[in-house]
């Protein structure tokens, strides 16, 4: 479309595609404030690269809700995806360069498809999306040259991977500007791995990709690693009367590469011992029976990592069935056992090195003193943890008071009430 159209389009929000197609997207109380968004991402892919044909794409950012720290080792989670979400305005232009501008971090970024080569740097926007081109590539997707105008509002650094939904973002362009818009979320998501692990050197898994290219609020067993089980979980939180909260502890996470890589690393050693690659091939109760010789092998962190990954798993299928049969006691008890873990167990609420840093457990002993107030709700670490964001479940009468008490306590924007959207990475149709 053109930006005239989506001028007018915006202009009326009366048209009533946009408005119900928003509605899902945002949530009913956010649908103009989003039209006008993409009408500045119009506006700047215009200003940039002139008044021609382009498409919308968007990919939003996802919440953990279960399964801490499993994928990487192939095991279990369940994630959904929120309202927040990057948004792109793009178009192909006949080369071999690709030509993206995110005007969220004020970048305009030149990458050369005939040279996807690792750089020395191995932070940063372009060695991602030199990564996710080869990942692509390496995956049967043909990668032409396009220009492409960027705005974001996932949290950066914070846990609702906002790398993840630009990787998304990216993979949905490709596809649907080059490729027919016919492969598969596995693709995308594998794509955006292979980025950060072999271009940012960060050991992560797929829950982050498959939860913002899928969308909704989904299961996935990453048995099969090369074709997870992917099922979605019927499930409303605004028609179970509560609302998911994300707080921004204040400390981003950008910096924690080597913590996050050391929790499936250490998993791992475990599993080694038993000549396996991942957690998922090995038994608990053979790590509990030669648990003093795995200590000396691995580690006493690495075991308690590994009963963390153990017990996660079983409290994600507990989690599914306990939402599917409308059974919110369990479901909330078994939350909060997530955290406890991953506070005790798994140990990613804050670094070793720097102990008079903690903002994720300032963030949950404040949190947990207002829900002992109120007489309910849970809370818990949210995503990679060692800093970023906490999750908390509250109802909906209750948010409220929650966010002024939080954004007292920690700063002005802290609390982000979550929409789960039911779509993922998508081309936005108006």
């Amino acid at each position: 479309m053109k930006a005239t159209e989506v001028k007018e389009l915006v202009k009326h929000v009366k048209n009533e595609k946009m408005v119900q197609l928003f509605t899902q997207m945002y949530g009913e109380s956010r649908v103009e404030e989003n039209a006008k968004r993409y009408e500045m991402v119009a506006e700047g892919f215009v200003k940039e690269f002139g008044d021609k044909e382009f498409e919308f794409f968007s990919a939003p950012g996802r919440t953990e809700i279960g399964g801490n720290h499993t994928d990487h080792n192939h095991g279990k989670i369940l994630a959904g995806s929120v309202h927040l979400d990057c948004v792109a305005a793009a178009a192909p232009n006949g080369t071999n360069t690709v030509k993206l501008i995110s005007e969220t971090y004020h970048q305009y970024l030149t990458v050369d498809l005939d040279h996807l080569e690792p750089m020395e740097k191995t932070t940063g926007t372009e060695p991602l999306l030199r990564g996710i081109f080869a990942g692509l590539k390496n995956r049967g997707m043909k990668v032409e040259g396009f220009d492409a105008y960027v705005t974001s509002n996932v949290i950066g650094g914070a846990g609702v991977s906002s790398s993840a939904s630009f990787e998304m973002l990216v993979c949905v362009m490709v596809d649907y500007l080059f490729n027919g818009g016919k492969r598969d979320m596995v693709t995308y998501a594998k794509a955006g791995q292979y980025a950060e692990n072999k271009y940012w050197m960060k050991g992560s898994g797929l829950l982050d990709q498959l939860a913002c290219a899928v969308g909704g609020i989904i299961t996935i067993d990453f048995a099969d690693i090369e074709n997870p089980s992917i099922r979605e979980v019927n499930c409303n939180f605004d028609e179970l009367g509560y609302d998911l909260v994300i707080v921004n502890t204040g400390k981003g996470h950008a910096d924690l590469s080597a913590e996050y890589s050391a929790v499936p690393n250490e998993m791992k050693a475990v599993a080694r011992y038993f000549g396996k690659e991942v957690l998922q091939q090995v038994d608990e109760d053979a790590v509990i029976e030669n648990v003093q010789a795995i200590r000396k092998a691995a580690g006493d962190r690495a075991v308690l990592r590994a009963f963390h990954f153990f017990e996660e798993n079983k409290r994600v299928d507990a989690q599914v069935k306990a939402l599917e049969e409308k059974d919110f006691d369990t479901f909330f008890r078994k939350v909060t056992e997530s955290g406890d873990s991953s506070w005790k167990w798994l140990q990613n609420c804050y670094c070793n090195e720097t102990p008079d840093e903690q903002s994720i457990t300032v963030a949950l002993a404040l949190t947990k003193l207002y829900l002992d107030k109120i007489g309910c709700g849970v809370c818990r670490v949210h995503g990679g943890g060692f800093a970023g964001v906490i999750a908390a479940f509250l109802p909906k009468d209750k948010t409220a008071g929650y966010a002024e008490y939080i954004n007292k306590a920690l700063g002005d924007g802290s609390a982000y009430v979550m929409h789960i959207r039911p779509q993922g990475a998508i081309r936005v149709e108006l």
